[in-house]
């Protein structure tokens, strides 16, 4: 046991020697920045010098906007060289370095600073259109580089032109934090911006703006027609004024205008087209009855039109019905429209039957040669009194307690 005591005791009393021996060597060590340098140009070769005394196992942390990196020294003659490599080094920027000691830290920063000489133009615009009226604009962006691909210095001066129908501006601007802005706005009038920039000798390739119309203020809106009776076969066409904004530019083709019809009733429908030129048309089958149009257009959200009135007269006065012997079959015509010639193929005809009083079927049919015919059917309607009713174009026939 006194052996076993003994042996701890020595290498116990070892380690502490040897802890004292490296911190006392680290405590020795001294490290003194040699280059005096604070300013570099990018693509330069950089190397930071340190003197020193003790230590040479030692490592410089350096950062900068590429990351990070820990770099080992070359060692000569007291002296310790890091080489920083190229990636870092061709980087404009600030970089930060520390030397890795235990006993006397020492850090610090250098500049990089990016040549003078232009390599190229990063231009960046947005959006691609605009709303005329001098309220909405688009932003130029211009980033020079240098043959590394960093951004010049500050205050650098770039030249940004824009052309605008037959004005042309020119106006200088300062890079800031690498690069160069500007807002332009647009004017009052619509049409293509053409916009480049300049700096230093080079010239950046053409961008275009759409300068769009503003919003659409109200129009008005007229009918076409072949005649005005309510034939259920012809068409009304409805038509915009030329609709424009508030500085007198014709709305972008392609603007959707919905018109709205009321009859007198209170019914709605609607039909809607696109703007040609800045003009909107529609159009709408005539009514089959007697009735009256308001019609009003919107393009929705923005503008609308005034209201017109269309009055369409009756067209079929009257209409002649057969019934067959068992009654069980119904034909209606001819039917005859306003100049007396049959009326076109596909007027709807309803027939209403009831029972008692109630409905029990309601079939449809269409005209073809200006006649129509129904079939009721045994299996569907069985021997009994019914009543029915014949509407079309607005026309009620009815015809009570009929023998099946």
């Amino acid at each position: 046991m006194t052996f076993k005591y003994l042996y701890i005791s020595f290498i116990s009393l070892l380690l502490l020697t040897s802890t004292v021996v490296v911190n006392t060597l680290e405590s020795d060590a001294t490290y003194t920045l040699l280059t005096t340098k604070r300013e570099f140009i990018a693509g330069e070769s950089i190397a930071l010098r340190f003197a020193f005394t003790g230590d040479s196992e030692v490592l410089l942390y350096a950062s900068n906007s590429y990351g990070s990196i820990l770099l080992e020294p070359v060692v000569n003659d007291k002296e310790l060289k890091f080489m920083l490599p190229e990636v870092m080094s061709n980087k404009s920027g600030v970089f930060n370095w520390q030397l890795q000691t235990t006993s006397h830290p020492i850090s610090g920063h250098i500049t990089i600073q990016p040549k003078s000489k232009i390599e190229a133009i990063e231009s960046y615009l947005g959006p691609p259109s605009i709303e005329a009226g001098g309220t909405d604009y688009t932003m130029l962006v211009v980033i020079p580089t240098d043959d590394l691909d960093n951004p010049l210095a500050d205050s650098t001066s770039v030249t940004i032109k824009h052309q605008f129908l037959t004005n042309t501006y020119v106006s200088d601007v300062m890079t800031k934090n690498g690069f160069a802005y500007k807002n332009i706005s647009s004017e009052t009038k619509k049409g293509r911006m053409l916009i480049s920039s300049s700096c230093l000798d080079l010239n950046s390739k053409e961008f275009d703006v759409n300068v769009m119309p503003a919003i659409p203020t109200d129009f008005k809106i007229d009918s076409e027609r072949i005649h005005d009776y309510a034939d259920g076969n012809q068409i009304t066409t409805f038509k915009t004024s030329v609709i424009k904004d508030r500085y007198d530019n014709i709305v972008s083709d392609g603007t959707f205008v919905t018109f709205f019809i009321t009859n007198t009733a209170g019914y709605k429908s609607k039909t809607s087209g696109t703007t040609i030129n800045g003009m909107a048309s529609a159009n709408m089958l005539h009514p089959d009855f007697e009735d009256q149009w308001s019609v009003k257009a919107y393009v929705e959200g923005m503008a609308n039109s005034d209201t017109i009135v269309l009055n369409y007269k009756q067209a079929i006065s009257d209409f002649e019905v057969a019934f067959s012997e068992d009654n069980r079959t119904l034909t209606l015509g001819p039917i005859q429209s306003f100049m007396s010639q049959r009326v076109p193929d596909g007027l709807t005809i309803k027939l209403s039957i009831y029972k008692d009083g109630m409905l029990v079927h309601q079939p449809i049919k269409d005209t073809f040669n200006g006649m129509a015919e129904f079939y009721l059917d045994k299996d569907r309607y069985p021997k009994g009194v019914y009543d029915v009713e014949l509407k079309t174009a607005g026309i009620v026939k009815s015809y009570k307690t009929i023998n099946l």
